[in-house]
């Protein structure tokens, strides 16, 4: 069997394909990685009754090759036309275009793979975040820096806004880290993959409390009853006094329960 750089450089040689950078394409080559994400696929599968998953970005194939295998539904997501054309001639089921202008209700799938490019990947949480149906696990590749923010506590230089949203519609475990060497062409950072798995959530209006929770860490240094809108401010000092918090709380001291709790509070 042909390791993960072997068959990258036998399909560039075949497509006379190099990575596009402006589609922030780095093709894994990690044997390894690769593994442990079709691992994690796997027993996500084995959770469910429809055995269904999506792949944004199967670019040469390295994880595509392997999902392909399971004993699932297969579909893909692809901006590199190119890209698309060659895997469409398979005969994978395929659609061409940017996974954040695509409308998703075409997509009947439980499992999201990829390995994101790096510039979507924040998007591509908080817009699965905002769906209260659909997709019930991810298994997505991050910058380690954007990884660190989605899991991040209070008080701490990563906890924002991705934080809180991510942490109150999913639970998330690192799956394993991939560094440059791993990809091709080599990233200059280093990345890690996390799994997700949907839990269930009392939050009603999901676009809503994601423009509450922006508003709380609009200026992260401000105090945050001065981020939100001075008709709060005084139900705002209110909650935090009842709650055993200082008045000039700012919002990254307060956990996602605690901003849920103040959220509630105000009747946003």
């Amino acid at each position: 069997m042909m390791t993960a750089l072997e068959r990258l450089k036998k399909r560039m040689a075949e497509l006379n394909h190099s990575a596009n950078k402006a589609l922030g394409q780095n093709f894994l080559i990690s044997d390894h990685v690769i593994a442990k994400i079709v691992e994690a696929t796997t027993l996500a599968l084995l959770k469910l009754e429809k055995k269904s998953l999506i792949e944004i970005g199967p670019g040469l194939g390295a994880i595509t090759d392997l999902l392909t295998e399971l004993e699932c539904e297969y579909q893909a997501i692809e901006l590199d036309y190119s890209l698309f054309s060659y895997w469409q001639n398979t005969g994978l089921k395929l659609t061409h275009g940017d996974a954040l202008r695509l409308d998703w209700s075409q997509f009947d799938a439980d499992i999201l793979v990829s390995n994101l490019p790096y510039q979507i990947s924040s998007s591509i949480v908080i817009e699965k975040s905002l769906e209260p149906f659909g997709l019930k696990y991810m298994i997505l590749m991050f910058q380690k820096e954007v990884a660190q923010r989605i899991r991040a506590l209070p008080q701490t230089e990563h906890y924002g806004m991705l934080s809180v949203i991510a942490q109150e519609f999913w639970k998330m475990e690192t799956v394993c880290d991939a560094g440059p060497r791993d990809f091709s062409p080599p990233p200059k950072i280093a990345s890690r993959v996390l799994q997700f798995t949907r839990v269930e959530s009392d939050i009603l209006d999901r676009k809503k409390y994601l423009n509450f929770i922006k508003q709380c860490f609009h200026q992260r240094r401000r105090i945050l009853r001065s981020n939100l809108p001075s008709k709060y401010s005084e139900a705002v000092t209110q909650w935090l006094i009842e709650n055993k918090l200082s008045e000039k709380a700012r919002a990254e001291e307060l956990s996602p329960i605690q901003l849920k709790k103040l959220y509630f509070s105000l009747n946003f």
